[in-house]
């Protein structure tokens, strides 16, 4: 069989976008049994209510839904387990000392494969007021109105 090339999407966290102010992603691979990269390779898995937690000289991947895998018997895993995450020391480090900070966290932006091997973008994010998301809402609205009054004008034009 011939190695996977590129990056194929399996799940994005867009209600954290919303939810987060994203300071800095990184990049994380992942423990994962064989059940669990069968159900990913299906495209199957929801990041709504995932968080990062650093223990010690690990970072814990919480609240992550892989469903099980349908043609899985007794060894299948379970849907919610907690799975390591693959860092380098350095980058665990910067996270537990900017994690600390009053109101920052760690949540998974998007699950995918590179190259065959299953990884997950992670940022650590400061949470958004209410009015900051309302505003983050009307400033993309506004962009989305400006954009459909262009290409309005541009369509007279070539017209």
């Amino acid at each position: 069989m011939a190695k996977e090339k590129g990056r194929k999407l399996i799940a994005q966290n867009k209600k954290a976008r919303h939810d987060y102010l994203i300071i800095d992603t990184y990049e994380a691979g992942l423990v994962l049994t064989g059940t669990e990269v069968k159900s990913l390779r299906q495209g199957r898995a929801s990041l709504v209510d995932g968080f990062v937690q650093l223990d010690g000289n690990e970072a814990w991947l919480h609240n992550v839904h892989v469903p099980e895998y349908s043609q899985g018997t007794w060894t299948n895993h379970s849907a919610r387990r907690k799975r390591k995450l693959l860092l380098h020391r350095e980058e665990i480090d910067k996270l537990e000392s900017k994690s600390q900070e009053t109101g920052h966290t760690i949540v998974p932006l998007a699950l995918y494969f590179k190259d065959g091997r299953a990884k997950v973008e992670i940022a650590l994010a400061k949470g958004k007021k209410e009015y900051d998301k309302r505003q983050t809402l009307r400033e993309k609205q506004d962009r989305r109105e400006t954009d459909r009054a262009i290409s309005a004008v541009r369509r007279k034009q070539q017209a």
